[in-house]
């Protein structure tokens, strides 16, 4: 609940359209989700076949869609669409680095099929915050690049679940208070990854992510613009990741 209304007594009618409006918010955003990893899917079929058991790119673009509930009809329609039309021929990769307010280093990686598009849309919104986009490379050396697995509990609990890591060629597995997470090299995730589903099932996390070296601090006000920055950024249909190194 908003703490604009704390102490005020809401009707029922604004409590009605405060709940469907936050509901109306999710939706949307899960559906914006969707849409990214349906992309995903495509791509990854198209360009490596639609056999998951031979295709490491499209295995995990599965996993991704399963832990974030994707429907199977929207996965089979993104799957389809590698055959049965030109979605995905032209989409490719393609990161950005700058820093936002405050210095905090961010990484954005996109997948689009017009790079002049994405780069003005998002170099348009590190302006907008008070940021600035950089070279490739300009804020990378400031992270890690890991594989990261996420699992709310296993069988066994940490023990079992860091002594299978180790068995399996992972970096590291740590216990937090409510998720047990596990790290790889960038080589040996898809091994690890596999492994670790076949055991314990699908992660609630997964996937290659950049994790800071060095971290930045930054005043209550810059948080705010900074937060506004990501999820701006979040917000463009190209984005599929945004990290930093905000403390």
């Amino acid at each position: 609940m908003s703490v604009a209304f704390r102490g005020v007594p809401m009707s029922g009618h604004s409590q009605f359209h405060n709940i469907m409006y936050r509901k109306g918010a999710q939706d949307a955003k899960r559906a914006k989700m969707f849409a990214k990893i349906a992309r995903e899917i495509t791509v990854a079929a198209k360009l490596g076949g639609e056999d998951a058991n031979s295709n490491p790119r499209l295995r995990a673009a599965l996993v991704l869609a399963r832990e974030n509930n994707m429907p199977k009809d929207n996965i089979e329609r993104a799957i389809s669409k590698a055959t049965t039309s030109a979605d995905g021929a032209n989409y490719e990769n393609v990161r950005y680095e700058g820093y936002g307010p405050g210095g905090v280093a961010i990484i954005v990686e996109t997948l689009t099929d017009n790079r002049n598009r994405t780069a003005s849309d998002v170099r348009s919104a590190f302006t907008k915050m008070g940021g600035s986009l950089g070279e490739t490379g300009s804020v990378a050396f400031s992270f890690n690049r890991v594989g990261h697995l996420v699992y709310e509990t296993v069988p066994g609990g940490f023990e079992k679940a860091f002594e299978f890591a180790i068995e399996c060629g992972a970096d590291n597995a740590e216990e937090f208070d409510d998720c047990i997470e596990i790290t790889s090299s960038v080589e040996a995730f898809a091994a690890v990854r596999d492994a670790f589903i076949k055991k314990f099932g699908d992660p609630s996390e997964s996937g290659l992510i950049w994790v800071p070296t060095t971290y930045t601090s930054c005043s209550e006000d810059t948080k705010g613009t900074l937060m506004k920055l990501i999820d701006l950024l979040e917000d463009n249909d190209d984005v599929q990741n945004v990290f930093h190194n905000f403390q």
